[in-house]
């Protein structure tokens, strides 16, 4: 099969055989529900400028001078639309997105396919071959697979797995972003790590809100801050709202404060008040850790009152492995597992089956010392109190590790407390 590669350059000529220009790019169009994009013209420099020729006036694609039809005369221009793109202007060189790699990777050349009298972009060739032939070194890989005794990897992967970033390019390819948002939030934050600030702040505004908030939460507070610089605030503000309050409250922190406090103004304002009470700690110290998203119950309910509150709170926590006791004015009495609930009768109280010694830490405990308690008891979750033992939040374990485990070390755990 054919690569783009290897037809930029070649000569035009018209149904006489008299030279028109040579082929600078080629325009391809994704229509329909075929994922991989029709060849629909080919541009051409001619003497007096350059021309979009569409693929029906071309009599053959593939061959060592490109033979038109009819004369340029004749032939109208090929109008390009909103679902199409260049494939040497805006797809070769670029970083593309391979959601089946979950990786970023650089296209370095482009497979064509003909099925039928058509031509579709089959194949994205990201490998060191590709960019021999890019290079005219196509033939030098023999020898190098000699010398190296080994062979070149191809690098080769079909279109249907990959998501063009998103661009400034004036004719642009809208592409579903479904791919992407099924990918795993750690997947998705490692891909944006890979892409310089301006790509992957883009790359980050194209997506929807709870994709945009889950990738970030996955990310480092000084990157995400970096990513997005470019974005406007009120989109900022939207994907924050969508974001537990202690991974918002630590990416406003890094903002500059007078940004900072105009994307808390323009956010609700529930989860604005829960991000400023944050924001208000050191971020090393518990309260700056914690975050208000849990579940507590009162000492009053029976079991199978707490599993009906569960029921209509337990998706605003961020983790229900533990549900606490608060009494009327916020104290901290007591706390029990889901599998306490579980086991526990219908109407049995929760003071009946929660337990009274709980483990908490003060707001103003250290990181190492909330690690520490964290580690000791094995907690995937532990309480924060005042100093009237007053129920402000929760770390996870997470987050208490976070600063404590090197990064390397963190990505081979798994994450159970998720």
């Amino acid at each position: 099969m054919p690569f783009v590669s290897s037809l930029i350059g070649k000569p035009v000529a018209d149904v006489d055989g008299k030279p028109v220009g040579r082929l600078t790019d080629i325009v391809a169009s994704v229509r329909g529900e075929m994922p991989h994009p029709q060849v629909m013209a080919i541009a051409v420099k001619c003497a007096g400028g350059s021309v979009t020729i569409p693929i029906s006036d071309v009599a053959v694609l593939i061959a060592p001078a490109i033979p038109l039809t009819r004369h340029l005369k004749d032939i109208a221009p090929y109008t390009a639309g909103e679902h199409d793109l260049y494939l040497m202007q805006n797809v070769l060189d670029k970083q593309i997105i391979d959601t089946e790699g979950m990786r970023a990777v650089r296209v370095n050349d482009l497979e064509l396919a003909r099925v039928g009298d058509r031509f579709y972009v089959a194949n994205v060739d990201i490998g060191g071959l590709g960019l021999l032939r890019r290079l005219g070194l196509e033939r030098i890989t023999g020898w190098l697979t000699h010398r190296s005794r080994r062979e070149l990897p191809p690098g080769v992967i079909s279109w249907d797995n990959v998501e063009l970033l998103p661009g400034d390019q004036s004719i642009r390819l809208k592409v579903s972003s479904e791919k992407i948002a099924e990918l795993h939030p750690a997947d998705l934050a490692e891909i944006l790590s890979d892409l310089n600030r301006i790509e992957g702040g883009r790359l980050l505004e194209s997506l929807d809100l709870k994709t945009a908030a889950s990738a970030l939460e996955e990310i480092e507070p000084d990157f995400q801050a970096s990513l997005v610089e470019r974005m406007p605030d009120e989109k900022v503000a939207d994907v924050l709202e969508e974001m537990a309050p202690d991974e918002a409250a630590d990416l406003l922190a890094e903002l500059p404060e007078d940004r900072s406090q105009e994307i808390l103004n323009l956010m609700a304002a529930d989860e604005a008040r829960d991000v400023r009470k944050l924001l208000t700690y050191p971020v090393d110290a518990a309260g700056g850790l914690m975050t208000t998203e849990f579940v507590a119950v009162r000492p009053s309910l029976t079991a199978e009152q707490t599993i009906a509150v569960l029921r209509e709170t337990a998706h605003e926590a961020e983790t229900i492995f533990y549900v606490y006791v608060a009494d009327d004015e916020g104290h901290l009495v007591g706390v029990f597992s889901l599998s306490d609930l579980v086991l526990a009768k219908p109407q049995t109280p929760v003071t009946e089956f929660m337990h009274r010694r709980v483990v908490s830490v003060n707001l103003r405990a250290s990181q190492d010392e909330v690690a520490q308690v964290v580690a000791k008891y094995d907690l995937l979750a532990v309480p924060v109190v005042d100093d009237q033992s007053r129920l402000h939040g929760i770390v996870t374990a997470a987050d208490a590790l976070d600063k404590i485990i090197p990064t390397a070390w963190k990505k081979r755990l798994p994450r159970l407390y998720h």
